[in-house]
């Protein structure tokens, strides 16, 4: 099984860099990793994270640290180029890098270069080697956030070498009971039952939001709906809804900001009456004037990475993107500003999404009808306002898991 992961890792090696000669995203992974130096940081405290959306699951957590513990270095690395691009300089950290590929050389190398006291991987990913030198250094490795499901290869009767990885880890804390009972059903009794890291996170920011310009003179009291983390086919459907409810203002945030893509977006929205963010600090004329001009747009398109989780405050209905394609994005953030949320069918590994259909503060659906349902019946009576009420007071009800996570770490490792 070994011999078949260390193939399989550097298959992968390979065709990210065969997708590297046409994929800006693959040249990223490739040379990111290939022109970072590491900086010797003894006793530091590392943080991976997968991507950009565990970043902001486990800041809570990281934010905790660099409070109690101000002395201590912090190392955070990404798999993801749409991770590290986008945090690379965050003041959280005093070293950001690529996790390099996942081979025995590379994890002694990267492990003996940074002699980190404890080790905070978000959620998911599980690397062999990397996870095999921190626990032969005696490393204290830990999961936050960690979820698990039955089709998980831990589970399978092929899975003995990722069971063998869930052994080198000195603890986990799952978001949910059932996570816990499918690693004691494998003989893994480490765990904790803390909740998820990111209604923390949401919370927080819900209660200081940063002010965005030209928003508030865009809605200008209307009704507006905001759809977050869209990929083109939420945008079609989206489109249409503009088309519809010509009271309400619109502004969309896709997951992907390329010229081409934002130009394809902007073309599906009323001509004429749409323009992107980074357009209205252009506009010019008298304050009177501009406020004029920037109410009478119908669609912002945001071209920016890093405002949504801010934005949310300005709506009153939400649209999650990602549930056409590998799954919804994060509905954590509209909720905690008391926002109904709706999103796309493909939502089955996110427990959030399916307790927030529970209580009637979310919604998913599966083609233009349905979306069109969806919004009749939150318009009618303003339903919206009761499920935002809704969706809010979850958000509240789940907080706590970093606390949790913090006392749990100091007691068990109080020398790190």
């Amino acid at each position: 099984m070994h011999l078949i992961y260390n193939i399989g890792v550097r298959l992968y090696f390979l065709a990210v860099y065969l997708a590297s000669f046409f994929s800006p995203k693959a040249k990223l992974w490739i040379r990111g990793r290939r022109n970072q130096s590491l900086i010797r940081l003894n006793g530091c405290i590392w943080f991976h994270f997968a991507s950009l959306g565990e970043f902001e699951q486990g800041r809570s957590v990281l934010e905790q640290f660099k409070l109690l513990y101000p002395e201590n270095k912090t190392v955070i690395t990404f798999f993801s180029p749409s991770g590290y691009e986008v945090r690379k300089n965050t003041p959280l950290a005093d070293a950001v890098y690529y996790l390099p590929l996942d081979t025995n050389e590379n994890a002694i190398n990267f492990i003996e270069t940074l002699q980190p006291k404890i080790a905070v991987f978000t959620k998911y990913e599980y690397w062999y080697h990397f996870f095999d030198e921190t626990h032969r250094r005696n490393i204290p490795l830990y999961i936050i956030s960690g979820i698990f499901r039955p089709e998980q290869v831990f589970f399978r009767w092929y899975g003995s070498l990722h069971r063998e990885m869930l052994g080198f880890v000195s603890h986990f804390f799952v978001q949910d009971e059932n996570s816990k009972t499918l690693l004691q059903q494998i003989g893994i009794t480490n765990a904790t039952l803390s909740g998820d890291t990111r209604f923390d996170r949401v919370w927080a920011n819900a209660q200081q939001p940063k002010e965005i310009g030209f928003i508030n003179d865009f809605k200008n009291g209307q009704k507006t709906f905001i759809a977050g983390s869209t990929w083109p086919p939420d945008e079609h459907l989206i489109a249409e809804l503009a088309t519809q409810y010509p009271d309400w203002k619109f502004i969309i945030a896709p997951h992907e900001i390329g010229e081409e893509k934002i130009q394809k977006l902007i073309n599906l929205l009323p001509d004429g009456s749409t323009t992107r963010y980074s357009q209205l600090s252009l506009l010019t004329g008298s304050e009177a004037n501009l406020k004029s001009q920037i109410s009478n747009l119908k669609s912002i398109v945001i071209d920016n990475i890093g405002m949504l989780s801010s934005l949310y405050q300005y709506g009153d209905i939400a649209y999650i993107g990602g549930g056409f394609g590998a799954g919804i994005h994060n509905t954590l953030e509209a909720a905690a500003f008391g926002l109904p949320v709706i999103f796309g069918p493909n939502y089955s590994k996110f427990k959030e999404a399916s307790d927030l259909i529970a209580l009637q503060a979310g919604f998913t659906i599966a083609n233009e009808v349905e979306l069109k349902g969806a919004i009749s019946g939150l318009v009618k009576n303003d339903t919206y306002k009761v499920a935002g009420e809704k969706a809010k007071a979850y958000v509240a009800a789940h907080t706590g898991a970093t606390a949790i996570i913090i006392n749990h770490i100091e007691k068990q490792t109080p020398e790190a």
